[in-house]
C-alpha cells in the first residue's frame, strides 16, 4: 500500500491530467520509445513554439483521467510508453507537429487522438494534420466572399467606362 504522501501525489497528477483533458481542444497520444535525447529536446522545442503542451504520462494515471472525462475507450491505446500533446487553442497544432515528427523519426508512433472531447483514430489525426492553418482557412473564406463583390465592381466599372467612352465619342463627333 502506497504511503499517504505518494497517494496524494498520484491523485494530484490524475486531477491535473483530468483538467488538461477537459480544457483541451485537441490532443494526440504518441509512443515515443526510441527517440534520442536530442530528438526529444528538438521535439519539445517544436511543441513549445506551436503552443502545445507535451508531457510524458504514466498509463495508469492517464487511464484514471480518461475515465474522469468520459473517454474510457482511450484506455485500449495505453500500452507502452505514452506521451500526450495537448492544445488548448488550436485544433490542428498537436496533430500537425506530431505527424511531421512521426515522418521525421520512424520510431515515433501516433496512438490515438482527441478532438473536442471525442476520440479520433490515427487516420483522422493524419487528416487533421494535413488541414491548412486557421489563418490560411480564414483567408480562403474571405477571398471567396470577396470575389462576387470584386466581380460586381469590375462589371459596374466596365459599364461606366463604356458609357464614358460613348459620350466622349458623341462629344467629339458633334465638335467636328
Amino acid at each position: 500500500m502506497p504511503s499517504d504522501k505518494v497517494l496524494a501525489e498520484k491523485k494530484q497528477i490524475v486531477s491535473d491530467l483530468t483538467d488538461k483533458l477537459k480544457k483541451a481542444k485537441s490532443a494526440v497520444l504518441v509512443d515515443y520509445l526510441g527517440l534520442t535525447v536530442e530528438q526529444d529536446t528538438a521535439l519539445r522545442i517544436e511543441f513549445s513554439k506551436a503552443g502545445v503542451d507535451y508531457t510524458v504520462v504514466k498509463n495508469t494515471m492517464m487511464s484514471f483521467a480518461a475515465d474522469n472525462v468520459g473517454l474510457s475507450d482511450l484506455k485500449a491505446h495505453l500500452k507502452g510508453p505514452t506521451a500526450i500533446a495537448i492544445s488548448y487553442d488550436d485544433l490542428v497544432a498537436p496533430a500537425r507537429v506530431v505527424a511531421a515528427n512521426a515522418k521525421k523519426y520512424d520510431v515515433m508512433e501516433i496512438k490515438i487522438g482527441i478532438l473536442e472531447g471525442e476520440i479520433i483514430d490515427v487516420a483522422q489525426v493524419r487528416a487533421l494534420a494535413d488541414l491548412p492553418s486557421k489563418d490560411v482557412l480564414i483567408s480562403i473564406v474571405l477571398g471567396t466572399m470577396n470575389a462576387p463583390i470584386r466581380g460586381l465592381a469590375t462589371v459596374l466599372n466596365g459599364t461606366i467606362r463604356a458609357l464614358a467612352t460613348a459620350l466622349n465619342a458623341v462629344a467629339e463627333q458633334k465638335a467636328s
